[in-house]
């Protein structure tokens, strides 16, 4: 069984057991989050998809730790005006475990 869940802009095809890197979320390395916009569930043939959301199915997930990503270096040079500027980011992710899949009556 798998679903497509939406969290942080972005859309993540998930099953049980899977581990996955998410934006930041808030909360403790062991605590339990639900994610509730479900935009498809189901196995093989027989799966819901949602318009926008399949109403009643959520993904249960525990938080195994909260990280940070690889440095990103923005470098900008104007050439012959003796100016350059260098910035570094690094974005928060929070990497969780799925736990649980239940839904799933369309809407």
């Amino acid at each position: 069984m798998f679903a497509v869940i939406k969290t942080g802009g972005k859309q993540h095809r998930v099953a049980e057991g899977d581990v996955i890197t998410v934006g930041k979320l808030e909360g403790e390395a062991g605590a339990t989050v639900k994610f509730g916009e479900i935009l498809a569930i189901g196995a093989g043939d027989d799966v819901s998809f949602g318009a926008p959301f399949v109403s009643g199915a959520s993904v249960a997930a525990e938080i195994v730790e909260h990280a940070r990503g690889a440095k990103v270096i923005a470098f900008k040079k104007r050439r012959r005006q003796n100016s350059k500027r260098k910035r570094g980011h690094r974005q928060d992710h929070t990497i969780v475990k799925i736990v649980g899949l239940t839904g799933a009556s369309k809407n």
